[in-house]
């Protein structure tokens, strides 16, 4: 069969993306029509930047929800014939690589999509542990100073000196990777979460001994359980689970990549919380939760924390595209994710070699990872005018 022509790539490809053009549609209807009540995120349709940032974003989020329905091939399987194949070219199966395929004959368009489902499953939630580790622990070091201030500011300094690179290269060389290392920093860094969830709840129902008692026992053995799946490793050197009770597998090269991430993200967000709380605790409203005689971490968590939010949003929002970029960064360089991993990093490098010649397999997911960064700075720029105006 003849290749097919660009506007039939196009076609095949608009047609491919169906569920995430039907999910996007329901999306921006139900919100457009609710978006009186749904506070900052409603405000988001009066800004064009906004938008445009928020559809990129949700573009490759319905990309990997609905991943297997649009990948045409496994990204991991080879086809015959199909080495640094062209765009449209056609299979002797009878399949169409849309978008060529790689030195391997892997399909790049399938490869692309089960890369989206791996940054949108990291970069997001090691974004918000890094948060939870950076707000837990600058609440108190910005609203007590003194030496639990110089304490945890030199600590954050300390890890801010490495250059990222180098310390990435540090903590997922096999070396260090053998040496369990990554796993006693996801012993520390996995119980944050929990530490702040037990100290928001303690803090809110401390007038109501009780009911607060069974709270905080139900989300200490919820939340425990799952720190510990989070944690544990099956014949790993942490192994503090049983295999039947141990509900979340985590491969030890994404462990590593993870808790990279956090560790690396954790200090500056620690420092813009700190830096938030020193200004915000001078204001009039906290002084009168204090003389209504209110506990510091009820005043943290609920007086100074709520009035921090706008700063924190935009900042998250751009912490997951510099969470991206680190994961295609690592993933570049060959480190923490596997060889033959469909992520967008590795694949890029993968493509590199032969860029002069074949371009398309190094370029597909580069332009992707720039989409969806560019997606996320947008988002956060809306974010931040919104915020401004409040």
């Amino acid at each position: 069969m003849e290749p097919l022509s660009w506007g039939q790539i196009a076609a095949r490809l608009i047609l491919q993306f169906w569920p995430v053009w039907a999910a996007l549609a329901a999306t921006f209807a139900v919100s457009r029509h609710q978006r009186r009540r749904l506070g900052l995120y409603g405000k988001l349709f009066d800004s064009p930047i906004a938008m445009t940032g928020f559809a990129l974003v949700m573009f490759w989020v319905f990309t990997a929800l609905f991943a297997s329905q649009i990948m045409t091939h496994d990204p991991l399987s080879q086809l015959s014939g199909m080495k640094n194949a062209l765009p449209g070219s056609v299979a002797p199966d009878g399949s169409v690589y849309l978008l060529g395929g790689d030195s391997l004959a892997r399909d790049v368009f399938s490869r692309m999509v089960a890369g989206a489902v791996i940054v949108v499953q990291i970069a997001p939630l090691a974004t918000l542990f890094a948060f939870m580790v950076g707000i837990t622990l600058g609440l108190p070091a910005g609203y007590f100073g003194g030496l639990l201030d110089t304490g945890l500011s030199f600590l954050a300094n300390l890890v801010l000196a490495f250059p990222v690179i180098l310390l990435f290269y540090l903590l997922v060389t096999p070396e260090v990777a053998e040496s369990g290392l990554p796993q006693i920093l996801g012993l520390v860094l996995f119980v944050f979460p929990l530490v702040f969830a037990v100290l928001l709840l303690n803090a809110r129902l401390r007038v109501k001994p009780a009911h607060r008692s069974r709270v905080l026992a139900a989300v200490l053995a919820a939340g425990g359980w799952v720190y510990l799946s989070l944690v544990s490793s099956p014949g790993g050197r942490i192994d503090l689970l049983p295999a039947a009770l141990d509900l979340i597998e985590m491969p030890g090269n994404i462990l590593i990549v993870f808790v990279s991430v956090v560790f690396v993200n954790a200090p500056t967000v620690f420092r813009i919380v700190r830096g938030l709380v020193m200004d915000i605790k001078t204001r009039d409203y906290v002084a009168a939760s204090q003389t209504r005689g209110e506990g510091p971490w009820y005043i943290m968590l609920w007086e100074i924390l709520p009035n921090a939010r706008g700063p924190l949003i935009v900042d998250f929002c751009l912490r997951i595209g510099y969470t991206t970029i680190l994961l295609g960064t690592l993933g570049f360089f060959g480190l923490g994710l596997a060889p033959e991993s469909p992520d967008w990093g590795s694949t890029i490098n993968a493509g590199r070699r032969l860029l002069s010649v074949y371009a398309h397999p190094a370029v597909v997911p580069a332009l992707a990872l720039m989409s969806l960064v560019l997606g996320l700075n947008l988002l956060a720029d809306g974010l931040r005018e919104e915020s401004l105006r409040d």
